[in-house]
């Protein structure tokens, strides 16, 4: 796990979600290690396009596992999305907002902030 991670502004980075439990560790934050070859770097707030659209191509978000102690994601939920998902929404036109604070830096290896601040939330 990164040690102390920064946002998108280079700062300390925020809690995206404690309810529902988000991010690859399940701290409410968008940190990500070696371990994590998602990299659940974007802070999103779900909508029921993005989840309709998730769903379709394979991630269902949106259905509860209860084994999995998950309880599905809501539109209006924030959540720990990986990174190549939202850029892949992106180019399907359904991207959902992101909220800055709580993004992790190293989305700007791939996503240009330029783009993230026009899903500001």
């Amino acid at each position: 796990m990164e040690k102390s991670p920064l946002n998108v502004f280079g700062k300390e980075i925020e809690p995206c979600s404690l309810k529902p439990l988000t991010g690859f560790y399940r701290d409410g934050c968008c940190t990500t290690g070696v371990d994590d070859v998602g990299l659940h770097t974007v802070c999103i707030v779900a909508t029921e396009e993005f989840l309709e659209f998730s769903k379709k191509v394979g991630n269902d978000l949106s259905t509860p596992r209860p084994e999995h102690l998950f309880d599905g994601v809501k539109p209006g939920d924030r959540w720990c999305l990986c990174m190549m998902r939202w850029v892949e929404a992106y180019q399907a036109g359904c991207a959902p907002d992101v909220v800055l604070e709580a993004t992790n830096k190293s989305v700007l290896e791939t996503i240009p902030f330029e783009v993230l601040l026009e899903y500001k939330k």
